[in-house]
């Protein structure tokens, strides 16, 4: 085996050496020793269809295992109209979502923060396509190429240590998950009454095993594009609260038209050439489109405006922003398992690569060219009222075009491997587990800023430099009378026309340009002892980390670039023990002690500075390299009661213990900053502590007389409260306040209500979570902290069978109109304001077995 130094581009360390040519060993041993012979007959694989059978099939893998998880198969997830991996989390135990433009994005586990979980597809690290996050945005994953969804809330000493919330795995299928050929072809028809736009969707899956059922392979496909859009008013957190009533500064209105289209392909091989080896092969690609047109108003006022009513003279200028976004994910993972009498060796080798590409982005903007009175009534829905020379589109006069091409590309190489040893203590069976994981992650950040100003000295024609030359159609704005559209094209004919040379800003296009690896290398050792009625799991894992970065200082005074190189490296020992005790045949009591951490996000660690000097004031914003990694303390227990078919009534409680989690914060003031009247970077907070309660319940009626026998109920909540302290800087003295722990809702809540006989199949669902904290605005003034409003979405689905492999379904989704919601100070004064309408979707899924 060819081993790469790193000058060559992969770097490896003692640990990652080690493990590498022990895979190469391995994986040649399996090799040696794989003779065909027949599957094994005694493994049961069945395909379940229905509520109750699904249900049954998730809550049967939490029972078995030994430490805490939850799960969802692919037919649970069918049982909810979710178009994405995001959105068929948002139902499990403790789980939520925060959405974009309405869409689930990212997963917030136990109310924490995306940021704070860990997300692998088929076992393998996915790296996110965004330039400052860890977190993946998972509505570019479909939901059809999904086969199992599983949690894991208590870690084990052989899985990633960075998760606090917990650790998402996507499993997507194997041929062998059925018996014998299965084929699923899915047709579906969607509409926005928000935007009254139309959505088409198709999906596939095929699976067959072969060569005498040693060989398998499934394959899945899946389209969708979607149109819809959002009407949004927002303040920006722009109040003065020091003035009462408070007075609002700014005032944004937004009108969004969107066309998302995503494509998902997944292909999976599996040779099982004896009962004691096997080999894999998953692979994912996911194409996520986001095109966008958001025409805005922005009004000023110089003095503030009360929202009362009065009219009092602002500044107005329009705004468009066109572009279109595309998200790609892929990833390949090999492995395999080798028995060798008391051995079992597992070995895996993932690759993994996001990016996010955003050419030819076009932001344009018209002032006009006087102030005008306005009214400002309202500051939960603030509306504007105009005089006509508001929409007065000759008086709009092009302040600039800027155009901007961003591109990142975050890649992983990972391998692993796990020796397991099956032995015997006093008659007790014993499993000794050891291995290794190395990983060799780089993710890069390229942007490049162009600002149009003056085009008049271009040679542009006046009538070009005004808003009435490119207008577009009038926009259907529910929050107001909007007028009428900024015309993309004409703005992109007008850009293409002038051209770009000349035009380029140095300081935009350098500062945000990074590249940074990421190196960790981990090694483990557990036990897991199977007593007459309890199993306990006792282990500890090492894991080092190596990061470096790449970027720009830019120093505004002298208007000089330097390039800034930083580094940071540290060592974690994390133990843990985890009891499952079986009090009975339905009821399993389960404690966890363990230990885990979460790197700082690359937005944080971010080696770009810029240093600059307003009116002899020094200010300087930059990231913070040297931020040390969150560390958890976590308990657990839970006891599970499980009620015949497809029933469970469980409670469980948590605990976290939480040091160095990170926050924004203004270091003016302090050490080495003592003369800056502004420092804004990223602080470890000292400590800080989460409490929670996961209640479940889910009950198949069966001993009902007919029809209800046909009735499935199911609710789970969460509730936790946090307390966190975080510091700044007064005239040089640090001062502490206390807030709730970032991101994190002291509720989370699922219902739903099913009912299903041969040839109907019923569910209303509802997901809420409650407010939590989403940004600390000023670091020292909790009258600015930003909090995002609870949220309650009501969803839909019935199914018809009309034929054993032929059903039509008819989702309705946010039945209530939920909208979004983000406030300041109190629940009155706006932050941000969108609402999205309803969905519906109509369609029919043909399968054959």
């Amino acid at each position: 085996m060819n081993v790469t130094n790193r000058n060559s581009g992969l770097r490896l360390s003692p640990i990652a050496l080690a493990l590498l040519t022990a895979m190469s060993v391995s994986a040649t041993a399996a090799e040696e020793t794989a003779k065909p012979a027949p599957a094994d007959d005694n493994i049961e694989h069945i395909y379940v269809i229905g509520q109750v059978a699904a249900t049954e099939r998730s809550l049967q893998a939490q029972r078995e295992a030994d430490n805490m998880i939850t799960v969802a198969t692919a037919d649970a997830i069918g049982d909810f109209p979710d178009a994405n991996a995001s959105e068929s989390l948002q139902r499990m135990v403790g789980l939520s979502i925060e959405r974009d433009q309405g869409e689930g994005r990212f997963v917030r586990v136990r109310g924490l923060s995306p940021d704070y979980n860990a997300v692998t597809i088929n076992g393998s690290r996915i790296p996110s396509p965004e330039a400052g996050r860890r977190a993946v945005a998972l509505d570019v994953v479909p939901s059809d190429l999904i086969q199992t969804l599983v949690v894991t809330k208590s870690l084990t000493p052989d899985m990633d240590a960075d998760s606090l919330g917990g650790a998402v795995d996507i499993q997507s299928a194997s041929a062998f998950d059925r018996d014998g050929p299965f084929y699923k072809i899915n047709v579906e028809g969607g509409y926005n009454d928000l935007q009254e736009q139309y959505s088409p969707k198709i999906t596939g899956a095929y699976s067959t095993t072969f060569a005498d059922n040693t060989m398998g392979i499934a394959l899945a496909g899946s389209w969708l594009k979607r149109k819809f859009g959002s009407d949004n008013v927002e303040t920006g957190n722009s109040w003065d609260f020091d003035e009462t009533p408070a007075l609002l500064e700014e005032l944004e209105q937004r009108d969004y038209q969107i066309t998302r289209e995503r494509i998902g392909l997944a292909a999976n091989f599996d040779w099982r050439p004896t009962d004691s080896s096997r080999l894999y092969l998953r692979s994912l690609y996911s194409e996520f489109s986001d095109d966008e047109q958001r025409n805005a108003i922005v009004s000023e006022w110089q003095d503030g405006h009360s929202a009362t009513g009065e009219m009092l003279d602002a500044e107005v200028s329009r705004e468009l922003k066109d572009r279109e976004e595309t998200q790609t994910i892929t990833s390949v993972v090999v492995g395999g398992q080798q028995v060798f009498d008391d051995w079992i060796i597992d070995y895996q080798a993932g690759w993994s690569e996001s990016d996010e590409d955003n050419p030819d982005y076009v932001v344009s903007t018209f002032e006009l060219n006087e102030s005008v009175p306005l009214t400002l009534t309202g500051s939960k829905k603030p509306r504007v009222g105009a005089p006509a020379a508001y929409y007065n589109y000759d008086h709009y006069e092009l302040d600039e075009i800027e155009v901007s091409d961003t591109y990142t590309d975050d890649s992983e190489y990972n391998g692993k491997l796990d020796f397991t040893y099956l032995t015997q203590w006093q008659s007790y069976d014993v499993a000794l587990k050891f291995g290794g994981k190395m990983s060799r992650r780089d993710k890069d950040n390229r942007e490049d800023v162009w600002v149009l100003e003056d085009l008049d000295d271009a040679g542009v024609d006046d009538a070009e430099l005004v808003m009435s030359g490119h207008l577009g159609q009038p926009l259907d704005y529910g929050l107001g009378n909007f007028g009428r559209a900024i015309a993309a094209k004409s703005i992109r004919d007008l850009v293409k026309r002038v051209g770009v040379d000349g035009y380029h800003d140095e300081v935009e296009s350098q500062i945000n340009n990074y590249s940074m690896t990421e190196d960790v290398d981990a090694a483990y050792l557990m036990a897991t002892i199977t007593l007459t009625d309890m199993t306990v799991i006792a282990g500890v894992r090492f894991e080092t980390t190596d990061f470096s970065a790449k970027g720009w200082q830019y120093n505004d005074i002298n208007e000089r670039f330097t390039e800034r190189k930083v580094s940071n490296d540290y060592n974690h020992w994390l133990p843990s023990i985890q009891f499952r005790y079986d009090l009975s045949e339905e009821m399993v009591l389960r404690a966890a002690w363990t230990n885990s951490i979460v790197r700082p996000t690359f937005e944080q660690m971010a080696p770009g500075f810029v240093l600059e000097d307003d009116d002899g004031d020094v200010e300087a914003e930059f990231g913070n390299p040297g931020l040390e990694a969150l560390e958890s303390m976590n308990l657990d227990l839970a006891l599970e009661y499980y009620m015949g078919e497809a029933g469970v009534a469980s409670a469980g409680f948590f605990y976290k213990d939480i040091e160095n989690f990170i926050y924004g914060s203004d270091i003016a003031g302090s050490e080495g900053y003592e003369d800056f009247a502004k420092a804004d970077t990223f602080a470890n907070g000292k400590s800080a502590d989460i409490y929670g309660l996961e209640l479940n319940w889910v009950k198949q009626f069966a001993e009902l007389p007919a029809p209800w026998n046909g009735l499935l109920m199911s609710a789970n909540a969460t509730f936790t409260d946090s307390d966190a302290d975080i510091s700044y800087y007064d005239d040089g003295v640090r001062q502490t306040r206390s807030i709730p722990f970032p991101s994190q809702s002291d509720e989370t809540a699922n219902f739903a209500v099913g009912y299903e006989d041969n040839a109907l199949s019923l569910r209303l669902s509802a997901a809420y979570k409650s407010e939590y904290l989403l940004e600390v605005d000023s670091v020292d003034d909790k009258t600015y902290d930003v909090y995002e409003d609870s949220h309650l979405q009501v969803d839909f689905i019935a199914k018809a069978y009309l034929q054993e492999n032929i059903q039509v379904y008819f989702n309705a989704l946010n039945l209530t109109d939920e909208g979004y919601y983000a406030y300041a100070n109190a629940d009155r004064y706006n932050v941000q304001y969108e609402e999205y309408g309803r969905s519906y979707q109509l369609g029919v899924t043909i399968t054959g077995l």
